[in-house]
């Protein structure tokens, strides 16, 4: 058997592996991809980007694998990353170039030699339909959640998939640790949900601690980032233009009529190597 090739990057401490389908399709299994991604067993990753076959010339399609080997509709800080791996291989240059998700299309646009990267990440929705979120159709904002004897107030939104964002008046990793998980599989979350803990420092400064659908504790994440900066500045606590600040480092978040979300932040390369794909064959025990 071939190695399989992949790259590695950052964002933030949030690191990604990115493949080729063309290489990797027989081994996008969910039992494969734990495998992967899995610190001790495999490589050791956040996520898995694929770069798919592209729809047309200029254009470029991503799938995005979170570490349990479900799927992913959209991340901020894999966008970025597939956006400066792309820059990387010598196949977009200066100008934005769009990336078709499963949670929409998105403009990308690779800055100031590649070490920082701009996306657009379109219009939030904090239409229960779309999140989605149980009950009758409504924006959710400011609702009642009793969570481990807790009684708590979330706001939910979509970004392209679904976050439950907690204004707080302090944030911590241990609260995030434990209600994180109960959050993320509760009931009225019928696709499960991303959560966000957060707390306002001022109308330009926004702290968030994050527990990711399918990934578990995270230190940055892009989506995160937009949905928290969108639910704050529409609950009127944030201006449209803030950084947003996580446990590993800060991105700038942009909030526009025109293009909804746009988020800036830095992108680091890690390695390039490859995977025997041998580990990858006796995975009777996972």
């Amino acid at each position: 058997m071939s190695p399989l090739a992949f790259a590695k990057y950052h964002a933030l401490g949030n690191d990604y592996l990115v493949v080729e389908a063309a290489s990797w399709s027989p081994w996008l299994t969910v039992s494969a991809l734990r495998r992967i991604q899995d610190r001790h067993l495999g490589i050791g990753a956040d996520g898995v980007l694929v770069r798919d076959a592209d729809p047309a010339p200029g254009r470029f399609a991503l799938r995005i694998f979170n570490p349990d080997g479900s799927e992913a509709e959209k991340s901020g800080n894999g966008l970025r990353i597939f956006a400066r791996y792309l820059w990387d291989a010598g196949r977009v240059g200066d100008a934005p170039f769009p990336v078709h998700t499963p949670g929409g299309e998105v403009s990308c646009h690779v800055r100031r030699g590649g070490r920082s990267v701009q996306v657009e990440m379109g219009r939030v929705s904090f239409d229960s339909r779309q999140i989605p979120v149980a009950g009758p159709p409504r924006e959710v904002l400011r609702e009642a959640l009793s969570v481990a004897g807790r009684e708590l107030e979330f706001s939910a939104a979509s970004v392209g998939n679904p976050h439950c964002v907690l204004i707080r008046d302090s944030v911590s990793e241990a609260e995030t640790r434990e209600l994180g998980p109960l959050i993320e599989n509760d009931a009225r979350f019928p696709n499960r949900t991303n959560v966000q803990f957060a707390r306002v420092r001022n109308r330009q400064n926004l702290e968030i601690q994050i527990w990711e659908r399918g990934a578990g504790y995270t230190l940055a994440s892009g989506t995160s980032a937009s949905a928290a900066a969108a639910v704050a500045h529409r609950l009127g606590l944030c201006d449209a233009h803030m950084t947003v600040h996580m446990p590993g480092g800060a991105l700038a978040i942009e909030l526009t009529e025109a293009a909804g979300v746009i988020l800036t932040g830095p992108v680091t390369r890690v390695m390039q190597g490859t995977l025997d794909p041998r580990t990858l064959q006796d995975l009777a025990w996972r």
